[in-house]
């Protein structure tokens, strides 16, 4: 059962020395005497075990309770020694995105946090970090945020060596790529068990930035590369009849995967000499409408929730010269989807992330049949695509989203500024401040 150990008004530090019975320190983890002296701690934590000697601070986003209202927390968790051939991650910079436990995906974009959100949260304006008894026993609903991470390797393991190291060294600065069984983010440790899930970054790249590729930035990578393998597909379909017909793709979305999506498709269809692909972008918001029409060679269209269906349409066809070829649909709800598909072309194919292919895909079979057209869904994209990746960002040849970075201790005010939609673009939490 979890247990608050401090609230925003309280100093985390000095919290801490009342309960270990050390002395007052900047260091937010410390080592234990004896198993003895740890407090209270959440025995459904995915890696509670006796192999631990240090606690450090997380964050947790809860799913309220009967009659309760707060759903953002400060805890200390214990965290693992450092596996034989692991490492251990001390987190400077977290993505504000979040996970359903069981789900591997991490929800990164605005529209997503308030969607989501705000089935679990009554009142998004009441979201506190104070603690409420309705709260406990309730954990098989939480969700355990920030699975973008950035940090330095504070360190290695017993068995690692020059010959296995993979060129990774303790002090080093790295992302992790998002393996099965990650654990929550939003602590100020992290456990690897494995190095091969750690990604190297240079020092040109900044920290928050960092922190938003490993799963946001990725997903819309892997879609952009799905994308381009059904383009190449459908010209080669066209080459012989219609040479010169372009093959259009809408982009639909306006928070983090789709700002990401829309980047990485401008780059990489102009670096691969692909001119004869227009793109789209479906604005699901004023704020999106603005950041998307910042960037060149880009068409966008707005999809104002306040017309009817046929006229949005009928809109976005106009504004993408007739039915798309393909659509990366970022969206969350049946109505984006099914939105889509009118706009698609017979054969098109719509790409999903696989999180939300689990919930439409039922809904929507018997229309993709009846349309001929294919719902795919896309994961998260490979350890070695987060490696090229970092490789782009980082020579600038792909710009970030705008992005805000906020102190982790403002956790609660973050998630309520992105259900109220107040924050463009993402939002970043520094837990510490190394540059």
């Amino acid at each position: 059962m979890p247990v608050e150990i401090f609230n925003q008004q309280q100093q985390p530090h000095n919290l801490l020395s009342s309960i270990s019975g050390t002395q007052t320190t900047t260091d937010t983890s410390f080592s234990l005497p004896s198993a003895a002296s740890l407090p209270p701690t959440d025995p459904h934590h995915p890696h509670h075990s006796s192999n631990m000697n240090k606690l450090c601070r997380q964050v947790s986003i809860e799913s309220p309770g009967p009659g309760a209202k707060n759903c953002v927390f400060n805890f200390f968790v214990p965290i693992e020694d450092t596996p034989p051939l692991g490492a251990r991650i001390r987190i400077v910079c977290a993505g504000a995105c979040y996970s359903r436990r069981g789900r591997s995906n991490s929800i990164t974009s605005m529209s997503s946090v308030s969607s989501e959100l705000s089935d679990y949260c009554p009142s998004v304006t009441s979201i506190t970090s104070i603690s409420s008894p309705a709260h406990q026993g309730i954990r098989e609903g939480s969700f355990f945020p920030g699975f973008e991470v950035a940090g330095v390797i504070e360190s290695l393991g017993s068995e690692i060596t020059e010959a296995n190291n993979c060129g990774l060294s303790i002090g080093q600065r790295v992302i992790v790529y998002p393996f099965d069984e990650t654990p929550a983010g939003y602590a100020e440790l992290m456990v690897v068990p494995d190095l091969k899930h750690i990604v190297p970054i240079p020092d040109s790249l900044a920290m928050e930035v960092a922190a938003m590729l490993p799963t946001g930035a990725l997903l819309a990578m892997n879609a952009v590369f799905k994308a381009q393998a059904v383009v190449t597909q459908i010209l080669q379909q066209r080459a012989s009849s219609e040479p010169k017909r372009k093959c259009k793709i809408l982009i639909v979305g306006t928070g983090g995967l789709a700002l990401w999506a829309v980047r990485i498709a401008s780059y990489h269809f102009a670096s691969n000499g692909a001119d004869n692909v227009d793109i789209t972008v479906a604005s699901l918001r004023d704020e999106g409408f603005r950041l998307a029409t910042e960037i060149k060679n880009v068409s966008v269209v707005q999809w104002n929730e306040c017309l009817y269906e046929p006229q949005l349409i009928e809109r976005t066809k106009d504004v993408c010269g007739g039915a798309v070829d393909v659509v990366i649909d970022f969206g969350t709800t049946s109505r984006s989807l099914h939105r889509s598909m009118h706009c698609l072309s017979k054969g098109g194919v719509v790409l999903i992330s696989d999180e939300v292919a689990e919930k439409l895909l039922p809904k929507f079979s018997r229309l993709s049949n009846e349309y001929q057209q294919e719902i795919i869904p896309i994961s998260n994209g490979t350890a070695e695509q987060l490696a090229d990746l970092v490789e782009l960002v980082a020579n600038k040849k792909i710009e970030p989203p705008p992005h805000s970075v906020f102190p982790c201790e403002q956790a609660a005010e973050v998630i309520q500024k992105l259900c109220n939609s107040e924050i463009p673009g993402r939002a970043i939490l520094r837990f510490h401040d190394i540059e």
